[in-house]
């Protein structure tokens, strides 16, 4: 699926776009189950508005926003269970992270037409460190995504730099780390950009009438120590590729 100068460009650069990954019958599958989760938690208590807080967006213009975004969607439809260990994937992140790959978590984020909200520029690292810092993004496109309706900005080669310091946890500051100092990686559904997970990245709002709909799989080597409690959260790690070297009980495992 991808060559040893793709893996160079990963390393380098800290992210690569991968093309036709899933076909559109597979992204037309994943859409459904996306538009069916959404019903599903808009007929529960657990439906919630995760548009990020932003103290650079005037309060009146924050309240429009919306970011629809959940995780752990291989617990709501297998079609995304499929989705995290397809051929196609594996072959990508044996080449990115080893031959032992196993899931950390999966979400999925949908900005709707014209109120999508942003993402500022940030890492994923503080979210979920680890030791060997072998964590990756591989953020599944349902939607053909540019600039226009809020596709994924990156600033190359900043995984580089180490870990970084965050506003609140959350976010670096807008000041010295806006979203228009990143790259733009525009998309075709079915493409899958992969991203280290101390790549600086964000996104701008979606100002489009077409929608923006990504899922997202974070996936690491099984022997990389995670630096926080490993029974608090981010535990549900089935294996997708190779073997986990280290046995252990997992939480709510019996």
């Amino acid at each position: 699926m991808i060559h040893s100068q793709d893996a160079a460009f990963y390393r380098d650069h800290g992210y690569l776009l991968v093309k036709g990954v899933f076909t559109q019958q597979e992204v037309e599958e994943m859409r459904t189950a996306v538009a069916l989760i959404i019903e599903r938690a808009a007929a529960s208590k657990f439906d919630k508005n995760v548009a990020w807080p932003a103290d650079h967006i005037p309060p009146e213009e924050y309240k429009k926003l919306v970011l629809k975004g959940f995780h752990d969607v291989h617990f709501h439809d297998a079609v995304f269970t499929d989705a995290m260990s397809h051929p196609h994937m594996k072959a990508v992140l044996t080449r990115l992270i080893g031959p032992n790959v196993q899931l950390h978590h999966s979400k999925m984020l949908v900005k709707p037409p014209e109120t999508g909200a942003a993402f500022p520029m940030h890492q994923d690292y503080p979210y979920f460190p680890h030791e060997r810092h072998t964590m990756l993004a591989a953020s599944i496109h349902l939607d053909d995504a540019d600039d226009e309706n809020g596709c994924i900005r990156v600033i190359p080669g900043s995984h580089k730099q180490g870990p970084i310091p965050h506003a609140g946890r959350h976010y670096l500051d807008h000041r010295e780390y806006p979203i228009d100092m990143g790259t733009p990686c525009p998309a075709s559904a079915g493409d899958v950009l992969f991203f280290h997970y101390l790549t600086i990245h964000g996104s701008h709002v979606n100002r489009s009438s077409r929608p923006r709909r990504n899922v997202l799989f974070q996936y690491r080597d099984p022997a990389d120590p995670p630096l926080y409690d490993i029974n608090v959260k981010w535990e549900h790690s089935p294996m997708v590729c190779g073997y986990n070297p280290t046995f252990r009980e997992y939480p709510g495992a019996h």
